[in-house]
């Protein structure tokens, strides 16, 4: 999962409280000087990790536990609305407007992902129906521009560019006239390692050509704490109105990017959290922030089910899960649309309660070549032998390898996993997905 060095400390922090006989200011005490330690060593801001613990101990002092809200969950709720404040307080997404073309403008250092994030967000807003085009203006870094232009052919959207010229002004306006056509453009510019005056004077002359709608800052992750040194350069520079964090899976230091938005002023609008183009999500700091103390994010989940398939079904797909319905006929009819949501350990981050779960790697590391073997092995398999796959072992092994060209111990290894995944939908089996979700309010597994 993305943190997730900060989401073990926080959710072994919060157990403290869970497991605490008495609440009172020395265990607020201890346990603010543990968030402390997770959130520096995730590279979150000082000031700003310490402007936190002081409002949680105020707010302990001053306010009072309810009937609703006893000691423990009083407490808990409080650590969960102050995360939720530092990370932003709400979702702010990017809204969309009538005009044709809606301009996005994607600022940021070297090799910070701006051409991969274009590809991105063409492929997020695609998806809802939007005519989407990319222009590349980096006219510095060798390929850029042939790299814009592969990333736009995989997710099926027109890239303007031209390798010729130098000039990212006069590019622009040589394909002006065409952009009407579209209802988003999506618009690459140069980066640096450094922010130069140069590259400085070159995003302000864009800037007051183009008149972008939105003008957003892309910020690795492992930038750490010099993210927000860019972030102030760059809104002194354009005025940024938001800020994409990338490379999310990569690091267990992304507390830099993501506080970076304290300091601009400006809202994290989405996180990229891996290589494919699905690995992308508008950043809910809410429901962030209950992903991280491992009571997932249903809400996330199904806005990946509804990317995948139907609403019927991506609505099916949820409670069959949460049900604890699993069986191999379940799995072989999910298993494309799972495959289009993303890895199964993202996806498990995801479902309220399963973080909780100490689930092998190995159940979570399931590569998309493995999925096609397992579904050319379950092709040879009888009906009995799908809904009851326990049934499965020696001869029918045998002959099902035979059939499929499979080899036996990849179906073994098939067997092993739904024992696992059944395993695992058990352990959520009957609960209410909504008291799942109020968890973070206090009511953790084990109290």
């Amino acid at each position: 999962m993305v943190l997730d060095n900060l989401s073990s400390s926080l959710k072994n922090s919060l157990k403290k409280i869970t497991s605490a006989l008495f609440i009172d200011e020395k265990l607020v005490n201890e346990l603010t000087q543990e968030i402390q330690r997770s959130l520096l060593q995730s590279d979150v801001n000082v000031k700003l990790v310490f402007n936190l613990t002081n409002k949680i101990k105020s707010r302990f002092k001053e306010e009072k536990p309810t009937k609703e809200a006893p000691k423990k969950e009083f407490l808990i709720n409080i650590v969960y609305e102050e995360l939720t404040n530092l990370l932003g307080k709400e979702k702010d997404d990017i809204k969309l407007s009538n005009k044709k073309p809606f301009k996005i403008m994607l600022v940021g250092l070297f090799g910070s992902g701006k051409s991969t994030t274009i590809a991105k967000l063409a492929n997020y807003y695609k998806k809802r129906n939007y005519k989407v085009a990319s222009l590349g203006l980096d006219v510095h870094r060798p390929a850029a521009r042939q790299q814009l232009k592969t990333l736009s052919d995989q997710v099926g959207i027109k890239c303007f560019i031209d390798e010729n010229e130098k000039n990212p002004n006069k590019i622009y306006k040589k394909f002006e006239k065409q952009f009407k056509d579209f209802d988003l453009l999506l618009i690459d510019t140069a980066g640096r390692d450094s922010l130069l005056q140069e590259l400085i004077d070159e995003i302000k002359s864009l800037n007051d050509l183009i008149k972008p709608d939105e003008r957003i800052l892309v910020i690795p992750a492992e930038l750490g704490q010099t993210a927000e040194r860019q972030a102030k350069a760059f809104h002194d520079s354009v005025n940024i109105t938001g800020i994409i964090v990338t490379k999310m899976d990569g690091t267990g230091k992304a507390g830099g990017a993501l506080s970076a938005a304290a300091v601009s002023g400006a809202k994290i609008k989405f996180i990229a959290t891996g290589e494919n183009p699905n690995d992308f999500e508008v950043f809910n700091p809410p429901n962030f922030v209950s992903r991280l103390l491992g009571m997932g994010d249903l809400e996330a989940l199904l806005e990946k089910a509804k990317e995948a398939i139907s609403d019927e079904k991506s609505q099916d797909l949820s409670k069959r899960m949460l049900k604890g319905h699993f069986n191999l006929v379940d799995l072989y009819e999910q298993m494309e649309a799972m495959s289009k949501m993303g890895s199964l350990s993202k996806i498990v981050e995801l479902i309220p309660g399963m973080s909780q779960l100490k689930l092998p790697k190995e159940v979570l590391n399931v590569q998309e070549g493995k999925l096609q073997h397992w579904r050319f092995a379950m092709d040879s398999m009888t009906r009995v032998e799908l809904e009851e796959p326990e049934i499965i072992a020696g001869d029918r092994i045998s002959r099902i390898s035979k059939g499929s060209g499979v080899p036996a111990s990849e179906i073994r290894d098939l067997l092993k996993q739904y024992k696992m995944a059944k395993k695992m939908m058990k352990g959520i089996q009957g609960k209410d997905p909504e008291t799942l979700m109020r968890k973070f309010k206090g009511k953790f597994p084990g109290m």
